[in-house]
C-alpha cells in the first residue's frame, strides 16, 4: 500500500521540519510514504480564486480511484484508536494508495470537497499548517504502531 501526502505550501520552520521528517522516516517501517509540496504562483487572488487554482493543483495529482482523505477543521475526529481503525479499513479497501491532503489557508474547492472520500479533523483548535503535518505525522505514525501492537501507544 502506497500512502502520499500532499500539503499546500513548504514547511519552513527549521525545528518543526526535522520532526517531521523523523516521522516520516519511521513510517517508512510501515508503508511506502511520500509527500508532495504544492505550491501556487499565482499568490495575490481572492480566498475563492486561491481555493479554486490550490483544488485544481490537489487534483491534478491524483486519479479517480484514489482514496482522498482531506484534513478539513469539519471532519470526523476520532481518538486514536480510532483512527488506527480508520486507517486499517482504509488499507484494506483502497485499491492503490490512500492520499491525505492538507490545504491552503483557506480550505478546499467544491471540486476537492466532491472527489473526496473522507474528512477528517485533528482537533477542534485550530492549527499552524506547518504545526498540522507535524501532528498529523505522528498520528500516523502511532496509528500503524496500534495496529502492529507495539509499545509506542500506551491505552
Amino acid at each position: 500500500m502506497k500512502i502520499r501526502f500532499l500539503c499546500i505550501g513548504k514547511t519552513t520552520d527549521s525545528q518543526i521540519k526535522n520532526l517531521y521528517e523523523g516521522y516520516l522516516n519511521r513510517l517508512l517501517h510501515y508503508a511506502k510514504v511520500s509527500v508532495e509540496y504544492l505550491e501556487l504562483k499565482k499568490k495575490n487572488l481572492s480566498p475563492e480564486l486561491l481555493k479554486e487554482e490550490e483544488g485544481k493543483m490537489i487534483l491534478a495529482k491524483i486519479d479517480h480511484s484514489t482514496n482522498l482523505i482531506l484534513l478539513d477543521e469539519l471532519g470526523k475526529q476520532f481518538n486514536s484508536e480510532g483512527f488506527a481503525d480508520f486507517l486499517q479499513k482504509g488499507l484494506n479497501t483502497s485499491s492503490r494508495e490512500i492520499v491525505f491532503v492538507i490545504g491552503g489557508a483557506f480550505g478546499f474547492s467544491k471540486d476537492v470537497y466532491a472527489q473526496a472520500s473522507h474528512k477528517i479533523a485533528l482537533s477542534k483548535m485550530t492549527f499552524t499548517h506547518q504545526m498540522v503535518r507535524l501532528i498529523f505525522l505522528e498520528q500516523l505514525y502511532r496509528g500503524f504502531t496500534i495496529l502492529k501492537g507495539e509499545k509506542y501507544h500506551h491505552s
